[in-house]
């Protein structure tokens, strides 16, 4: 089994070092334009490393499975990813695979949702 809390911190420490970079590195580089797609992903990158965070210490309960964590995990790299590289120069159409990203870390969501109501009082 995977430490999704240690993938998380990862994450988390990836998103203070690319939102300085964007911030201190990419100002007098890039347009407008992408410092905003810089800035979203960054954003999303932050609050769904803190989720995916609060995902570990729910899997190491045994209250959910690894698959939310899967679903975010993979929902980060492609939309906070994309909008990377959309940034550093890719072509325009890796927009095309951003809202794939976030469907997944919708479907993540309510992965944990649907786990949630599962779960037994005790």
């Amino acid at each position: 089994m995977l430490n999704w809390i240690g993938i998380a911190a990862i994450n988390m420490a990836i998103a203070v070092a690319l939102g300085a970079f964007g911030a201190h590195g990419l100002e007098n580089i890039v347009s407008v334009q992408q410092i905003e797609w810089w800035h979203t992903a960054t954003l999303y990158l932050f609050v769904h490393a803190l989720g995916l965070l609060v995902v570990g210490v729910l899997i190491r309960l045994k209250y959910v499975t690894q698959t939310t964590a899967w679903l975010l995990q993979i929902g980060i790299i492609i939309f906070a990813g994309s909008l990377y590289a959309m940034t550093l120069g890719a072509p325009r159409w890796f927009g095309a695979i951003t809202p794939v990203g976030g469907m997944l870390m919708i479907a993540g969501w309510l992965w944990l949702a649907v786990s949630a109501f599962k779960i037994k009082p005790a």
